[in-house]
């Protein structure tokens, strides 16, 4: 059989000069052009306004608050026992034992902050674009802001303002949500107010 002759290995003899990588690009730096003033650019998070007030109006109450609403809640204890409504008996002191709560506890400061993105309350944040309008109120003689959403729930923010002057937070919402001057009050809040006016559960003067 003839003798197989080795193959020849195609490599190169000298190594190959490999393209340099940098190559036609300049030493220095280029001179980028300045920023054109005209051009928009992102603004940056501004935070236009923050406090801390507590969390919902509070007044301290006089003993003469809680003997009316006792009094009050044992004749209608007794009208509905008559007509054996005891379900409704419960319903009533649960709504009783909750407003002596809400009157006995105060409520802790919440953090309020405005910036130019939205509303925080806390840990919640709200873009300006799920807000709606916003109006003030007087509930137990303290300022309370409501911001109302598009979306059915939360529907309404609440943030009491506390020592904050409200026509200043009025000037840093107006740029970004309508205000409404005038709310017509509903049904309910009428009757309160009625009640509240001609049959009041304490004497102002003695509360404070």
């Amino acid at each position: 059989m003839p003798k197989e002759e080795p193959e020849e290995e195609f490599l190169p003899k000298e190594p190959v000069d490999l393209p340099a990588g940098r190559q036609g690009l300049p030493k220095e730096p280029l001179d980028l052009p300045p920023p054109d003033p005209l051009k928009s650019y992102p603004e940056e998070v501004k935070t236009l306004l923050s406090w801390a007030s507590p969390g919902r109006p509070f007044r301290k109450r006089g003993k003469q608050y809680y003997l009316t609403s006792l009094l009050i809640m044992l004749l209608v204890e007794v009208i509905l026992f008559l007509f054996s409504q005891y379900l409704l008996m419960l319903v009533v002191a649960s709504l009783v034992f909750v407003a002596f709560a809400l009157n006995t506890v105060p409520p802790r400061d919440f953090h309020y902050r405005i910036s130019t993105e939205g509303i925080t309350i806390e840990d919640h944040f709200f873009l300006w674009q799920e807000l709606y309008d916003f109006y003030f109120r007087k509930i137990e003689g303290i300022d309370v802001l409501h911001i109302r959403t598009h979306s059915f729930i939360p529907g309404e923010l609440t943030l009491t303002l506390g020592e904050i002057d409200k026509e200043h937070v009025k000037r840093v919402l107006l740029p970004y949500l309508p205000y409404r001057e005038l709310i017509k009050p509903t049904f309910m809040e009428k009757a309160g107010d009625f009640l509240s006016k001609n049959f009041p559960l304490e004497n102002t003067k003695v509360a404070s």
